[in-house]
């Protein structure tokens, strides 16, 4: 029952992101704002597919902000 847990993931790619102004709450770091994914995939297959926007730190990855993504 144990290797079902590896059949299904969630992956998160940044497709493009611009530096904005504002500095991370955690670290310090500076701050850009991405053009997010995520895919769902069973097997290595993608599923289902989403794209967001967030405000990121580009030092330490925090997700400080997402909203929706209107194409």
């Amino acid at each position: 029952m144990l290797f079902f847990c590896f059949l299904y993931d969630q992956k998160r790619m940044v497709r493009n992101s611009k530096p904005v102004a504002g500095i991370c709450s955690r670290c310090g770091g500076c701050a850009s704002v991405a053009d997010m994914e995520t895919a769902t995939r069973f097997c290595y297959v993608p599923i289902y597919r989403k794209s967001w926007r967030a405000i990121i730190c580009t030092f330490c990855g925090a997700l400080l902000k997402s909203y929706r993504h209107v194409c």
